[in-house]
């Protein structure tokens, strides 16, 4: 059977156990609009987010990440209508028995909302970006900010 080759979504030697801030994007499977509804779109309304019953479970995974990974922290996100992003703050710096790895955290979120979901709610893998500096960061918390507001001009953006 001919499997096909998979590009690398990892930096190659990176260890994703380093201190540091991780901007993550993650679809939902086939980019299903399964987790909101951007609404309140008009003349004077900003745009804001009404979570469905699967939204708010993914909203609940988020907040868990931060009260049960020591030393681990959401310091961002947004929930959209078929994807997410998070600001990871991996503050371990590599250390416990093993190195808690990015990977791990978010291997460990998309199963358990796919348990919750009781189907396939994500696609394979993840983006993931190693934040760079100040002016990254405030770059990637901006563009989260935002959004909403720009979700039909967004990449993830269908009909």
């Amino acid at each position: 059977m001919n499997l096909p080759n998979r590009k690398p979504t990892r930096l190659k030697n990176y260890d994703y156990s380093n201190e540091g801030a991780y901007f993550i994007t993650i679809c939902t499977y086939k980019k299903q609009k399964l987790l909101c509804d951007i609404v309140g779109e008009g003349l004077c309304a900003l745009p804001s987010i009404k979570l469905t019953t699967i939204g708010e479970i993914v909203k609940q995974s988020i907040e868990y990440i931060d009260s049960n990974y020591k030393g681990v922290l959401v310091d961002k996100y947004i929930i959209m209508p078929n994807h997410i992003h998070l600001i990871i703050n991996n503050q371990t710096g590599g250390h416990g028995d093993p190195p808690l790895q990015v990977y791990d955290i978010i291997g460990r979120f998309k199963s358990f909302t796919d348990n919750k979901y009781g189907d396939t709610l994500w696609q394979r893998s993840f983006h993931d970006h190693i934040i760079r500096g100040e002016k990254d960061y405030l770059k990637i918390w901006n563009y989260i900010d935002t959004n909403p507001q720009k979700w039909k001009e967004d990449c993830f953006y269908t009909d």
